[in-house]
C-alpha cells in the first residue's frame, strides 16, 4: 500500500495535465510545491504559507533543483487565495498541522482553513479535486478534522463527490478527505443534467 502522502499525490495527478493550475495551500518545506512544479511544465503552481521559514526553505529547495519560473510563492494566509489566484484550479492540497522541524504550537487554524477550503472547492474546474491531509492527533488537528469532514459532507451532492481515506487499525493516524467537482450526468444514459 502507498504512504498517505504518496496516495494524496496520486489522487491529484489523476486530475492534472502538464499545463494545469495547482495550489499548495500549506507550503511547509516545499516538497509538494517542488513535486508539482516538476510535473506542471507548462502550468503553474501557487504555494501559500504564513511563516517566513516556510518560504525560505521552499525557495532554497526550488533553487537547489534548478529553479522554477512556473511557481509563485505567497507569504500570506491561504484564506486570501482569491487575491492571488484568478484562474480555475485543476487541483489543490492542504497538508494541515505544523511546519515539520519547527514550533509545533504554530499550526493551521480552523477558521482560516475553512475559509480557504470553501474558496478552493468553488474555484475548481470541473473534474478538479482538493485533497486535505488531516492530522487529528493534536488538539487543533482534531478540531480541523471535524470541521473539514462537516464542510465536505455538506457540499452539494449534484456538483461534488467527497471522500474519506483512512487507516482503520491505528490510533489517530493522518488521513485524507477529498472533494471532487464533477459534471452531473444521468447515471443510466450518461446525458448531462441541468
Amino acid at each position: 500500500m502507498k504512504d498517505i502522502l504518496d496516495f494524496a499525490k496520486e489522487i491529484l495527478l489523476e486530475r492534472m495535465q502538464p499545463d494545469g493550475v495547482f495550489a499548495d495551500f500549506t507550503m511547509g518545506n516545499g516538497h509538494d510545491t517542488l513535486y508539482f512544479a516538476k510535473y506542471l511544465t507548462q502550468g503553474h503552481v501557487y504555494a501559500f504559507d504564513v511563516q517566513q521559514q516556510a518560504l525560505t526553505s521552499t525557495e532554497k529547495l526550488l533553487r537547489e533543483n534548478g529553479g522554477f519560473s512556473n511557481v509563485t510563492l505567497i507569504h500570506d494566509s491561504h484564506s486570501n487565495l482569491d487575491q492571488y489566484i484568478r484562474e480555475p484550479l485543476d487541483a489543490a492540497i492542504f497538508n494541515l498541522g505544523y511546519l515539520p522541524g519547527s514550533d509545533k504550537t504554530v499550526t493551521t487554524q480552523c477558521d482560516t482553513t475553512l475559509m480557504a477550503l470553501d474558496k478552493a472547492v468553488h474555484q475548481l474546474k470541473v473534474g478538479g479535486v482538493v485533497v486535505v491531509i488531516i492530522y487529528p492527533g493534536h488538539k487543533e488537528g482534531a478540531h480541523e478534522a471535524q470541521m473539514v469532514e462537516e464542510f465536505c459532507a455538506k457540499l452539494d451532492k449534484h456538483t461534488f463527490n467527497t471522500y474519506k481515506y483512512a487507516l482503520l487499525n491505528k490510533s489517530n493516524p493522518p488521513y485524507i478527505v477529498a472533494a471532487e467537482k464533477f459534471i452531473p450526468r444521468n447515471r443510466y444514459t450518461g446525458e448531462l443534467l441541468g
